[in-house]
């Protein structure tokens, strides 16, 4: 492997990592707004649970890494100095409804494309054009003045990493504390539950897909270390990412894809031989005009909004947790709001339903 191009190298990992996450995702239906809908309206957190161990795992796996030499997470511009606060919240917002409308999020969309969903290949396009546009495009105009001119700058800290900022505080090295203790947290609240702890299917698809997270920043830290062309070290999202590989498509100079546009073209690989494996198979379209209107919107709130909070819910609850950015509780807090608005809406016809307490998941907390 050492005696091939990196160049080569990058999107081939990236496929093979695709793969693996799009198999376990689509056969175990794991899918952040179907996690947060079980859990508000169903009372049923087992997905949820699933969602943080996922988040939990790239965590552990990613700082394991990291205290070992074997990634650079403070090259991403996860780790900046320059964190865009409100890119996190007012992106995140926007990406949240932008899910709620179309059901799913980016990285939903590319397993229901596997599975033959039309409505989902519309909604990567539209999530894919409105990413560029507001990354290098017209959108990008209104984006410096309300996103990146705001931006704070954690010059003291040296970078945005919840560890590097307590350190920082306190006067002395404490980041792989601080991991240590969001780990034990995230796991407590995991596995408090008894009924999750028989599951053992669902907790080996969090495990697997935070591993896979740990994998890209070996991956691509690996390569970067040994090639002559920059390569941009990464560990998976599902905004920018999807319109890089619209451009690879209609744009090809002879530059080869980067691992994120692998990992895109590896998920959806995955998510096809898992839909044939469970002969899920079939072809969908949107009803009617109000529902493809719907989705263009969703898509392109998502596209937007994931530039400017910098990832989406893999992105960043999953990716750039595993950092510990501190963009990354943020950004999730706020698309957890934005869907629960966009729910509220649609299912319950009233935007002020999101802020009322849902008694079915306030009975299951109890009895938990």
């Amino acid at each position: 492997m050492v005696n091939l191009d990196p160049a080569v190298l990058t999107p081939l990992l990236g496929v093979l990592a695709g793969c693996v996450l799009g198999f376990v995702a689509r056969s175990n239906h794991f899918c952040t707004l179907s996690a947060l809908e079980r859990h508000w309206y169903a009372g049923d957190s087992s997905a949820l649970r699933t969602w943080v161990l996922a988040s939990v795992s790239a965590l552990i796996g990613t700082q394991l890494l990291v205290a070992f030499g074997m990634a650079d997470t403070a090259a991403s511009f996860y780790l900046s100095p320059e964190f865009a606060w409100t890119g996190a919240i007012l992106g995140g917002f926007m990406f949240g409804i932008g899910m709620a409308l179309v059901g799913t999020c980016g990285f939903g969309a590319v397993l229901r494309l596997g599975g033959g969903s039309l409505r989902a290949l519309v909604v990567l396009t539209v999530i894919g054009l409105s990413a560029l546009a507001a990354q290098r495009g017209i959108v990008g105009i209104v984006r410096v003045p309300i996103v990146d001119d705001l931006a704070v700058s954690f010059t003291a800290s040296g970078s945005q990493s919840m560890g590097d900022i307590v350190s920082t505080l306190v006067g002395m090295k404490l980041q792989g504390v601080v991991a240590i203790v969001l780990a034990l947290a995230g796991l407590f609240w995991i596995f408090k539950s008894a009924s999750y702890r028989r599951q053992w299917s669902k907790i080996g698809t969090g495990v697997v897909i935070g591993s896979v997270i740990a994998f890209g920043w070996w991956a691509t830290t690996f390569l970067a270390g040994r090639s002559f062309d920059p390569i941009q070290i990464e560990a998976g999202s599902f905004v920018v990412p999807v319109g890089d590989t619209i451009m690879q498509l209609i744009t090809y100079t002879g530059t080869l894809p980067d691992y994120g546009v692998g990992l895109i073209a590896g998920t959806l690989v995955g998510a096809v031989v898992a839909a044939m494996w469970k002969r899920d198979i079939r072809w969908e379209a949107c009803d009617d005009a109000r529902e493809l209107g719907r989705h263009l919107l969703g898509g392109t709130l998502m596209g937007v909004g994931g530039v400017f909070s910098m990832g989406c819910t893999v992105g960043q609850g999953i990716t750039g947790f595993s950092t510990l950015a501190i963009s990354a509780p943020i950004v999730m807090v706020s698309m957890a709001l934005g869907a629960r608005v966009g729910l509220a809406w649609l299912v319950e016809g009233n935007v002020l339903a999101a802020f009322q307490r849902n008694q079915g998941s306030a009975h299951h907390s109890a009895a938990e």
